[in-house]
């Protein structure tokens, strides 16, 4: 585990020196230190160094990791992969954030899992920015309808919205998708005025997503390295 810090602080010397050259603010953009298939003791590792966000894509492997690391209270976790409908209460019960929201069917289930005692769930809506059949999300222009839905649900704060961008070398159709996912949360936030946040951006096109208003970025492989997948679920 001796190269997680300085991975960490690799990360973190980017995304200043991004905030520099896109002439924003210090510490406007949240990393998302993306721990799936790694185990507890590499996020406590990352935890004692300061870093709090963690982003984790498997309902039971994260289930299990936030009792492994009890001892870490103050970590924020965000749910930033598909939740099937059985798994709902755990992200309900447990989760700060969730990135990938997509139906009006999942938030009222959400909705209503919530245990009163806790703030309200924050919750990005998923767009398919791409447009690829594969990935999920909703398309841009059922945005509206979606975004009234949450809206009008308790325990659920509309905070923004996610996307994950074309696996491509190309800037300019990199630029075109995060410039989109930016006006669609200028539109988002005539819907929802708290809506401050926009999660894109991952190893390999941080810079760029900075650039054009990310407020997080999902960073995995660039802090903990190459990722072995098991078969998890």
């Amino acid at each position: 585990m001796s190269h997680l810090i300085p991975n960490l602080q690799a990360v973190q010397a980017q995304i200043a020196q991004a905030e520099a050259q896109a002439h924003r603010p210090a510490h406007s953009v949240q990393l998302i230190a993306v721990s799936k298939t790694f185990p507890a003791d590499n996020i406590r590792t990352l935890y004692q160094h300061g870093q709090r966000h963690f982003g984790e894509n498997y309902i039971q492997e994260w289930h299990d990791k936030t009792h492994q690391l009890a001892d870490c209270p103050h970590i924020i976790w965000h749910i930033i992969g598909n939740v099937q409908s059985n798994k709902s209460r755990l992200v309900a019960e447990h989760a700060h954030w969730l990135h990938t929201l997509d139906s009006e069917k999942l938030a009222r289930r959400l909705s209503n899992q919530r245990p009163t005692q806790l703030p309200d769930l924050q919750v990005l809506i998923e767009i398919n920015i791409s447009g690829d059949p594969a990935k999920h999300g909703i398309a841009p222009e059922e945005l509206p309808a979606l975004a009234q839905a949450i809206s009008a649900l308790p325990r659920l704060n509309l905070r923004g919205l996610m996307c994950v961008a074309s696996n491509t070398p190309n800037p300019a159709e990199l630029r075109q998708q995060f410039g989109q996912m930016r006006q669609l949360l200028a539109q988002l936030q005539t819907i929802a005025p708290q809506a401050d946040t926009l999660s894109m951006g991952m190893s390999g096109d941080m810079v760029l997503a900075i650039e054009c208003g990310a407020t997080m970025v999902r960073i995995g492989s660039a802090i903990f390295g190459k990722r072995d997948y098991p078969n998890a679920a």
